[in-house]
C-alpha cells in the first residue's frame, strides 16, 4: 500500500528528516544539473513549492529530465534539511511518477506575467502565486462569513436566483427566456405574449436577494443569504462586474444604528480571519501588490468607525476645498473620489454614511421625519469606497406603498412583499456586502476580475 498524499501546505511544517513523504501537485519549473533534477512542485495548498531532488538512482530519470513546466507529478522519498537558502525541506526523492505531462507551450513559464494576459487564460491563472493566494483568501472568507452568522444564530437563506421582482428597482437585469428569439410569440396588440413563456410572465436574473430575505426575517428573527448575483449594466470598470457574489443580512426588530453595529463587527471579524488565518498569502500581497495593505488591515481592526449622516458628508466635502472631478451637492450620489476623500483623508478610517436624500435610494428603505431623507447607510473603507449599503426598511404599508407608487413600479408586483407589512409588521433593517470587494479590500488587489474565478462582463463570457 502506498503511503498516502500530504499537502505541501502539511509537509513545510514537517521538522526533518521523514521518511516516506508523498506528495502530488504540478511542476513550476524543472531543472537538470546533470547529476541531479531539481522539481520545484506546487499543489495549490500553499503559496511555497516543495523543491524535489531527483538523482541517477531514480529508475526513470531519463524521464524525469525531460519533464516540462505545469506536468502533474506524484513523488515518494525521504524529507530532509535543506542546504539551499529560501527553504527550510526538501525532498529527496525514491519515486516518482509522472501523472500527466504538460506540452511544451504551457502558458505560465517561470516569468512574470501581466493581469490581462491572465485574464485571458483565467481557466490556468489560479496555478500563478497572486492567484493562488487570491483564491485561498476567498475561500478562507466564505467560511468566515458562515462563522460570524451561525455563531450569532442567524439562520442561513436560499434566496431564489429567478425572479419576478427587480429589488432595486433600476432595471438593469437579465431576462430569462425559453421562447425562441427570432419569432417570439405574439398577443393580440402585437407584443410579446410572456404568458406563452416557461413562468408565464416576464422572468429575471436576481440582482439582490433582499426582499425574499426580508419575508424570512420577519417570521425567523435574524437571517442571511450569500449568492450569487447579477446585474445587466453595460459598465467597464474596475469595479463592476455583471456576475458577483453578496452577503446579505436581514434583522428583524432592528433599526440604523443596530444595522450598523452588526455590519462594524462583520467587516472586523473578516479582516481578523485575514491576518490570523491567512498570513503568507496576505504578507505577500502586502510586498507583491500593496505595500500599505497591512497596516491598513490592522488600523481597520484597531479603529472604531465613523458615522456621520450624509448632510454632513456633502458639508465637509463641499468646505475641503478639494478640486473633485464631479461635483459634490445635497442630492448628488457620491461618487469614488468623494468616498476615499472621506476615508482616506478626512476621517482615515471607515465611515459609515447615513440618511441620504430619498430621491437617490431604493423605494423600500424607511422614510425618515423630516420628509427628505431615507434611512439608508453606506460603509465607505480606504482604497476600495464603498463595501457596504444598506438600510432600515420601511414597515409601514401606506408608506410602502405610496413609494412603489412614487417609483413608477406596479404595486401588483409586490403584493407578496406588501403581506409582510400586512401581517405583523416590524422594525427591521438589513445590507448587502459584495464579497469580491470585500476580497479587493483584503488583498489589496485593483480589479474585480481578479478576485472571480470567472469575470463576466459585457461582451466577455469565455469560459
Amino acid at each position: 500500500m502506498q503511503s498516502p498524499r500530504t499537502r505541501i501546505v502539511e509537509v513545510l511544517a514537517i521538522a526533518p528528516p521523514r521518511a516516506d513523504v508523498r506528495i502530488k501537485g504540478w511542476l513550476r519549473t524543472v531543472r537538470d544539473s546533470k547529476q541531479l533534477v531539481f522539481l520545484e512542485v506546487n499543489d495549490g495548498s500553499s503559496m511555497a513549492s516543495l523543491q524535489a531532488i531527483a538523482d541517477e538512482t531514480l529508475a526513470n530519470i531519463d524521464e524525469v529530465r525531460k519533464l516540462t513546466t505545469g506536468s502533474a507529478v506524484a513523488i515518494r522519498g525521504e524529507l530532509v534539511a535543506s542546504p539551499a537558502k529560501g527553504q527550510s525541506v526538501e525532498l529527496r526523492a525514491t519515486e516518482v511518477e509522472i501523472i500527466g505531462k504538460a506540452d511544451p507551450d504551457f502558458p505560465l513559464q517561470k516569468k512574470r506575467h501581466s493581469y490581462e494576459f491572465l485574464r485571458t487564460i483565467a481557466h490556468l491563472r489560479n496555478r500563478t502565486n497572486t492567484y493562488g493566494a487570491v483564491f485561498r483568501v476567498r475561500s478562507k472568507l466564505a467560511h468566515a462569513v458562515h462563522c460570524f452568522y451561525q455563531d450569532r444564530g442567524f439562520v442561513y437563506v436560499h434566496t431564489p436566483i429567478i425572479t419576478a421582482s427587480d429589488a432595486e428597482g433600476a432595471g438593469e437585469m437579465f431576462r430569462v427566456s425559453t421562447l425562441d428569439p427570432s419569432k417570439p410569440p405574439r398577443n393580440d396588440a402585437g407584443a410579446i405574449d410572456w404568458d406563452a413563456d416557461f413562468f408565464g410572465r416576464q422572468a429575471f436574473l436576481t440582482v439582490s436577494g433582499q426582499l425574499n430575505g426580508e419575508t424570512f426575517a420577519v417570521g425567523m428573527g435574524d437571517i442571511y443569504t450569500f449568492g450569487p448575483t447579477f446585474r445587466a449594466e453595460n459598465s467597464n470598470t474596475s469595479r463592476h462586474v455583471a456576475e458577483f457574489w453578496m452577503i446579505e443580512p436581514e434583522m428583524a426588530f432592528c433599526d440604523l444604528d443596530d444595522n450598523c453595529t452588526l455590519a462594524e463587527a462583520f467587516v472586523k471579524h473578516l479582516v481578523k480571519t485575514l491576518l490570523e488565518d491567512c498570513t503568507a498569502d496576505i504578507e505577500f500581497f502586502n510586498e507583491r501588490v500593496d505595500q500599505g495593505l497591512l497596516a491598513r488591515l490592522r488600523h481597520l481592526v484597531d479603529s472604531p468607525f465613523e458615522r456621520m449622516s450624509y448632510t454632513e458628508a456633502v458639508a465637509r466635502l463641499e468646505a475641503s476645498g478639494e478640486k473633485f472631478e464631479y461635483p459634490v451637492f445635497f442630492g448628488a450620489n457620491l461618487q469614488a473620489e468623494h468616498e476615499r476623500y472621506l476615508t482616506e483623508k478626512l476621517i482615515g478610517r471607515p465611515v459609515f454614511v447615513t440618511d441620504y436624500p430619498k430621491e437617490i435610494k431604493a423605494f423600500y428603505m424607511r422614510r425618515n421625519d423630516d420628509g427628505r431623507t431615507v434611512a439608508a447607510v453606506d460603509l465607505l473603507v480606504p482604497q476600495v469606497g464603498e463595501l457596504i449599503g444598506g438600510s432600515q426598511r420601511e414597515e409601514r404599508y401606506d408608506v410602502l406603498v405610496a413609494a412603489i407608487e412614487e417609483t413608477g413600479l406596479h404595486k401588483d408586483a409586490y403584493s407578496w412583499y406588501l403581506d409582510t407589512r400586512r401581517y405583523g409588521t416590524v422594525p427591521h433593517a438589513g445590507f448587502g456586502l459584495g464579497f469580491e470587494r470585500m476580497i479587493m479590500y483584503g488583498t489589496g488587489m485593483q480589479n474585480i476580475r481578479d478576485v472571480i474565478p470567472f469575470p463576466r462582463t459585457p461582451r466577455h463570457c469565455e469560459f
